[in-house]
């Protein structure tokens, strides 16, 4: 067997995914070693590259884990297309998700569009088949291909931010099942509460692992449901459930990438394409740097940009502010969390803005747009996780934390803050940004109608 990895051009991961994939590389390279096996790195157009390398060892079948969303199934396409033309076999298989898209259909054998009868029917499927442990030697060929190096590929130290970011993640698959186990022991009997809270670790960190197939979807739900049957914790069957649903969640954004790949783009819900965006180029800045003046925003655009990642209520609070409170267009925000997350994935990311924006399949209805000062009260109630990514605001009383335009002049002299100077005052008001965007909404709604 020869492992062969492939950076095609026309894949090109955000600074922190190229990281990521990076050192996930480099931990696969040492794990083929420790088998007396190596990874075999090549770049340029896959096809070629791939017939170019079965020229040269006469390989005779060609194998991979099948990718469902657009530009990775074009790619599998034309490789495909390419090998059989010239006699060799070639074998795609399903081990990125629980279930291949093509055979979950609901009865009338269309495509699911709301979640809730998907994770019915997906519980009523026979259970994912459980992951096979490999330990078995790889055989090594008698001589093997020429291989470039890693850091070649360009993957290893494309953002300027990489220091900080390692600090926060250890890629790989060792990586992966040691945060899987430590969710499991510490986090999964706390989730479907904790996971709502910023500040706690109350998440499983899980969704690069994923993403990088280090850890699969299988592997995650077998192991969660073997925990929920030795832990006698109470409640723990509800609070494991709570999280392989949102493991199904994962599943369903994929689901509905491959069946409507126009999505990445386009909204699936037509009427949306005449809504009346105001696209301004300042708002958009100031919400990316994360300088908007509402401190639960702020907090997670700052996470997001110095560890790749950011917790998912607050990645939804982030979201409705950009498409409501600032009417800026969803596929703006998608791109620049592709271009800054460790985990952008295609599928999640463009299902998670078209559910925000109201845009999507089984999407939040547009009219509920969160406030971020209630949110940030309800979810981030002390303030610690707004004080950790926004330290101009640390001295803060907890009162004021998520509206410091509200507090005291002499309350704010105190914390050492001056708005607009070290902290800026909001850049819109919530209660006229959310009268807008319901405005632009019925002005829609009463295109659609005519």
């Amino acid at each position: 067997m020869i492992p062969l990895f492939i950076a095609d051009p026309k894949v090109r991961p955000g600074g922190p995914s190229a990281w990521w994939l990076g050192r996930s590389l480099a931990s696969l390279q040492e794990s083929f070693l420790r088998k007396k096996s190596r990874l075999i790195l090549r770049r340029g157009n896959a096809p070629d590259v791939l017939a170019a390398v079965v020229r040269e060892t006469g390989a005779a079948a060609v194998l991979w884990d099948e990718s469902f969303d657009p530009v990775q199934r074009k790619i599998d396409e034309a490789v495909h297309a390419k090998l059989t033309r010239a006699g060799i076999f070639c074998g795609a298989f399903n081990d990125s998700l629980l279930y291949d898209p093509r055979t979950v259909r609901n009865k009338q054998g269309t495509p699911f569009k709301v979640f809730t009868p998907f994770w019915n029917h997906c519980l009523s499927l026979e259970e994912p088949a459980a992951p096979v442990k490999f330990n078995g030697k790889l055989i090594a060929p008698s001589v093997w291909p020429r291989s470039e190096k890693l850091e070649s590929l360009g993957f290893v130290s494309r953002a300027q931010w990489t220091e900080k970011i390692g600090r926060c993640w250890d890629p790989g698959e060792k990586g992966a099942k040691a945060v899987l186990q430590k969710f499991l022991r510490n986090r999964v009997a706390d989730y479907s509460e904790g996971r709502d809270h910023p500040a706690k670790e109350g998440t499983s960190r899980l969704s690069p692992y994923l993403h990088f197939g280090e850890i699969s979807a299988r592997q995650v739900w077998h192991e969660t449901r073997q925990h929920m049957i030795a832990d006698r914790r109470p409640g723990i069957h509800r609070t494991g459930e709570a999280f392989l649903r949102q493991i199904v969640w994962r599943e369903f954004a994929h689901h509905m990438l491959f069946h409507f790949p126009e999505s990445v783009i386009r909204p699936l819900r037509k009427d949306f394409l005449k809504f009346q965006w105001r696209k301004d180029a300042r708002l958009l800045r100031a919400w990316q740097k994360g300088e908007t003046g509402y401190p639960i925003v702020d907090a997670g655009m700052r996470q997001l940009w110095a560890t790749g990642w950011m917790h998912n209520r607050v990645r939804m609070i982030a979201a409705s502010f950009l498409v409501k409170d600032l009417l800026q267009p969803w596929q703006e925000g998608a791109a620049w969390f592709m271009e800054t997350l460790v985990d952008a994935d295609l599928a999640n990311n463009t299902f998670g803005w078209q559910w925000v924006a109201g845009c999507g399949a089984d999407a939040a209805p547009y009219f509920r747009i969160f406030n971020p000062v209630l949110q940030g009260n309800k979810f981030d109630s002390e303030g610690d996780y707004v004080r950790r990514w926004i330290p101009e605001l640390s001295r803060v009383p907890a009162r004021f934390i998520h509206q410091p335009w509200e507090a005291p002049s002499e309350v704010l002299a105190s914390a050492g803050v001056q708005l607009d100077k070290n902290y800026p005052a909001p850049i819109v008001d919530h209660a006229a940004g959310r009268k807008r965007a319901l405005l632009a909404y019925h002005r829609m709604s009463e295109q659609r109608q005519k």
